[in-house]
């Protein structure tokens, strides 16, 4: 039977209590959730017979959304312009996480929050809030 030889980046894979988000330059601690992807329109051309031919490229897009607690949104509305936090301006987001000596980067440029919303229900013992942003692009390594 096969082994898997390869272990674990120093024993341990990386979790939701390594990470660090950094928004606008600041640490925010009330993130409960962050969610940020990339993808890029690929395409098959096809010319004489049944398979492609070539491959053409096209836009790419990044998408993104942060969850966090109330008492953070409203500390930053506080930063923002008029206190709206679709005014806040344009900012990077800045997640690391990091096991043993081992940092890993991701840098969500040009973000700007699209929204900014609430809700709650009887019985909540926290209100979460989750911002969509809008991202130019996503540096995967730094």
């Amino acid at each position: 039977m096969p082994q898997n030889n390869v272990p674990l980046i120093n024993g341990r894979e990386y979790a939701w209590g390594d990470v660090i988000i950094n928004i606008g330059g600041v640490v925010i601690i009330g993130v409960t959730a962050i969610d940020y992807d990339e993808d890029q329109v690929k395409e098959d051309n096809y010319g004489q017979g049944t398979v492609p031919v070539s491959r053409g490229y096209g836009r790419e897009k990044a998408t993104a959304s942060v969850t966090m607690y109330a008492s953070e949104v409203e500390g930053l509305m506080d930063r923002a312009p008029s206190g709206k936090l679709t005014k806040y301006g344009v900012f990077e987001v800045i997640v690391q996480f990091m096991v043993g000596t081992d940092i890993k980067t991701h840098v969500l440029k040009n973000v700007e929050f699209t929204k900014n919303a609430r809700s709650m229900k009887e019985g909540d013992t926290k209100i979460e809030v989750q911002l969509p942003l809008i991202c130019s692009h996503i540096i995967w390594k730094k």
